[in-house]
């Protein structure tokens, strides 16, 4: 059974000025090359066709989280999938990048994937880094409203198995409870 949770979004959301996010860690062009050769090896397999648009993605996402302008949400959507893409691996990050929007895959698929994904918590601290005027509440507000629109975009099978390679704690930010199994 599958129960969804929405997270209030903090009354205020800081706004400052216009801030260019750092610059990816993967700066050898040589790493980078390999990296999005990869990418395109792995999407290029032919598979389910994407269920919606790049539009109607950033469009979900700005409804979900309430955001003014689809900029906004457009800006959110690429940090967030762009950090996701490196947490993947194998048949789930293929699927995730092949399910969403050309767009969306793209950054999905040209992320090096770490040895270990970043637990919940950090991982909405490494988006919130890049994030100009940041709070953790509004991280997280932030990563959860694309994750949640993701979730949305690419049904719940899909969404379990990419939750199968991340480690607990990522239920509530894809817009699920996280239920424990009863010890008996």
């Amino acid at each position: 059974m599958t129960m969804t949770t929405t997270v209030p979004k903090p009354a205020v959301r800081p706004t400052g000025k216009n801030a260019t996010a750092p610059q990816p860690a993967w700066e050898n062009p040589r790493v980078r090359e390999r990296a999005l050769k990869t990418a395109s090896k792995d999407t290029a397999a032919p598979g389910p066709a994407p269920r919606t648009t790049w539009e109607a993605l950033t469009e979900a996402v700005r409804e979900t989280g309430g955001y003014p302008t689809r900029s906004e949400a457009e800006h959110l959507t690429r940090l967030v999938l762009t950090a996701l893409g490196s947490h993947l691996t194998g048949d789930e990050r293929v699927a995730l990048a092949q399910s969403l929007p050309p767009e969306a895959g793209h950054l999905i698929a040209s992320q090096i994937p770490r040895p270990h994904p970043l637990t919940a918590r950090a991982f909405v601290d490494s988006v919130s880094t890049q994030i100009p005027d940041s709070t953790p509440a509004t991280a997280r507000w932030d990563v959860s409203s694309v994750l949640t629109a993701v979730s949305a975009a690419i049904g719940p099978d899909l969404t379990d198995q990419v939750m199968s390679q991340l480690p607990r704690g990522y239920a509530l930010l894809f817009g699920r409870a996280e239920l424990a199994a009863a010890m008996a």
